[in-house]
């Protein structure tokens, strides 16, 4: 793998221009955006997306149309984080200042800046971030090589350095992409004071990032957008700077004996002194807040168990459960148990990985019990929105055991009104009319992308900015629907559409 900051600006302007890096979440294969990406390239190169702005007149005079002025600009998908209250937004860009902005990012010169400034972040050895985006340079994806690097580098590190360390104080930040100040960006690649008194100085690439998110959140100077590596990328810059900050805070203790390996906003502080990781916690709290982040106190955990606590309880809890189960209905029994214990985990996504790689090779065989398979599954999904990709995949499969075809719509209308009891099912509607597609059942879906199948005119993001001309032409024009994929679908969910690794990558 190759992490980000050693690529050359080219490079770095091709890695986010993949689909791959445009959005990080699961959506069914024939949903392609590659095209799209790659045409808005073409068509801009160097320009300056204001060139495609629109015009009104006011008070005589003739002003610009800026997306900062529209709602709706990205399309947002809410997907919940829990399993009841906490919903996260995951968010497709407007492709128009996506590629702006990774044009601009990917300029020499800027590239440049921003390396040489997250290369500064780096410099303290006893702080490691270890989650800055990363290319497979294999047949894996870059999403599974991610998940990869997290076990080896984040799980079995810690592991490690159980040998060095006594205690281990694991945090993190509150709805940290949500909590982002636009204007922290300026200040981390340009330090707070060049970025306050050059805050309308566009030759700084902090504040063309800044304005950039802006104009795709309807003037918000709060939050930046989740679901693509680029966010991933410039929250990176954002706690790479408070990684700094904390570095040179605890040089002026008395502190020397620690170690910190921050993911994201993930955090794990190893001392042995628990006040050593008691006093780091205190000053990584004071620089967050200045950010206007914050800590997470639910949590936040101090421990003298630390291989213990190296390991997602979820995992522990997986590993000491029974593994040979004799029936699918024990099996799915199994993990709906886990699942109340450990909801929305990443265990019980591999566990229905587990699960799939087991059934998919059986035939049709008129199970009696099938409906009470799909009642399990169904009861999972519902109060775990994190697997409804794989899931589907599962459901997709024991439909395929049912012969009738009345039957088959009669359930699946049943599974669609319970699901419809929720909030925000939009993410959930895409999965389910992949399951749908192949079995003849029309039905009615809210959610735009959905609707985009059917209807190319359904527009996903807001372009009412952009003057009539050829690039708003292009993003309406250009299909995102790839019809050949779609009509070479089987109706199961093949396993390549939904899951990252191979079954026997059993330990990530």
């Amino acid at each position: 793998m190759k992490r980000i900051l050693d690529f050359s600006h080219t490079n770095a302007r091709r890695f986010l221009l993949k689909e791959e890096s445009y959005y990080n979440f699961d959506l069914p294969k024939y949903f392609v955006f590659q095209k799209l990406l790659e045409q808005i390239s073409q068509e801009i190169q160097e320009k300056p997306l204001s060139d495609y702005y629109g015009n009104y007149p006011d008070a005589g005079k003739t002003k610009a149309t800026r997306p900062y002025d529209y709602e709706n600009v990205n399309h947002r998908l809410l997907n919940n984080k829990d399993g009841k209250f906490a919903w996260r937004p995951l968010q497709l860009v407007h492709p128009a200042i996506y590629v702006s902005l990774v044009h601009k990012i990917s300029k020499e010169e800027n590239w440049n800046v921003i390396v040489s400034r997250m290369e500064e972040f780096r410099s303290n050895s006893k702080i490691r971030c270890l989650s800055l985006p990363i290319a497979s340079d294999d047949e894996l994806s870059d999403r599974a090589t991610t998940v990869s690097n997290w076990w080896h580098s984040v799980e079995q590190g810690s592991i490690k350095l159980a040998l060095k360390y006594q205690y281990v104080v694991h945090t993190d930040i509150s709805d940290c992409y949500g909590s982002i100040y636009t204007h922290s960006i300026a200040w981390a690649l340009h330090t707070r004071e060049v970025a306050k008194n050059k805050r309308t100085d566009k030759n700084l690439i902090g504040n063309v990032i800044d304005s950039c998110i802006q104009d795709m959140s309807f003037g918000q100077t709060n939050g930046i957008p989740q679901g693509s590596v680029l966010m991933d990328f410039i929250a990176e810059i954002v706690l790479g700077y408070a990684d700094l900050e904390l570095s040179e805070k605890i040089h002026d203790t008395s502190i020397d004996d620690y170690e910190i390996l921050r993911y994201r906003d993930d955090y794990r502080i190893f001392t042995n002194n628990p006040q050593d990781g008691d006093l780091i916690l205190k000053l990584l709290t004071e620089i967050l807040v200045d950010l206007g982040l914050k800590l997470n106190p639910q949590k936040t955990l101090a421990s003298n168990h630390v291989i213990t606590n190296s390991i997602k309880q979820d995992k522990l809890d997986w590993i000491k459960s029974p593994k040979k189960i004799a029936t699918l209905q024990e099996h799915l029994l199994l993990i709906h148990d886990f699942s109340c214990k450990h909801p929305n985990s990443g265990r019980l996504s591999k566990a229905l990985d587990k699960f799939f790689a087991r059934i998919k090779r059986l035939k049709n065989n008129n199970r009696d019990d099938v409906l009470v398979l799909i009642s399990i599954l169904v009861d999972i999904m519902f109060k775990n929105p994190r697997i409804y990709p794989i899931g589907a995949a599962i459901l997709s499969k024991f439909l395929s055991w049912i012969n009738s075809g009345d039957e088959k719509i009669e359930i699946l209308d049943a599974i669609i009104s319970k699901f419809r009891l929720l909030p925000n099912i939009g993410y959930l509607e895409i999965w389910i009319q992949r399951i749908v597609l192949k079995t003849g059942h029309e039905i009615p879906f809210e959610e735009p992308i959905c609707k985009k199948l059917n209807d190319a005119n359904v527009s996903l993001w807001n372009s009412d900015w952009l003057n009539n001309n050829k690039l708003k032409q292009l993003i309406t024009n250009c299909s995102i629907v790839e019809r050949e994929i779609l009509e070479e679908m089987d109706e199961v969910i093949e396993e390549e559409e939904v899951r990252l690794f191979d079954s026997k990558n059993i330990y990530l």
